[in-house]
């Protein structure tokens, strides 16, 4: 159960040769796990109005092809792990004219208190949809 973002390379998305700045995936790694999110109907909006914040605790990169001025790419994001505690993902970004493989990468994530800045645990209100999401992803991986 894959969730896909699409986006358009802008010109301040690149360097002199017009092509990607690597940072940059690490933003529309965001992108991706936001609307993850949203499409299973959490918004950080709202975690963040209950006192929840989520700093990433892992990020990783790999870099298999170059993205360039004005591509139209796709962001495909998949969740690893979603629990009370954290958040995982992976993502695929893809030229959509081609289908080239741009990048992979991962997230982690870790539900922590506004108030304390220590791990937390979510509540029932968000964890029943991570864990409808979540058996969701791992019937996907079992077809």
């Amino acid at each position: 159960m894959s969730v896909t973002a699409k986006i358009r390379v802008n010109f301040y998305d690149t360097d002199a040769m017009k092509v990607v700045h690597h940072a940059n995936y690490i933003r529309w790694f965001e992108i991706g796990r936001v609307e993850y999110l949203r499409s299973i109907g959490i918004t950080l909006n709202d975690l963040m109005e209950d006192g929840f914040v989520f700093p990433i605790t892992e990020i990783s990169a790999k870099f298999h092809s170059p993205g360039y001025y004005d591509d139209d790419l796709l962001i495909e994001t998949t969740a690893t792990e979603l629990n009370k505690v954290k958040m995982a993902f992976d993502y695929k970004i893809i030229r959509e004219k081609d289908g080239e493989l741009l990048v992979t990468g991962h997230t982690q994530n870790v539900y922590t208190s506004r108030k304390t800045g220590k791990i937390t645990r979510l509540t029932e209100k968000y964890y029943t949809k991570l864990e409808v999401a979540m058996k969701k992803e791992l019937e996907s991986q079992n077809v």
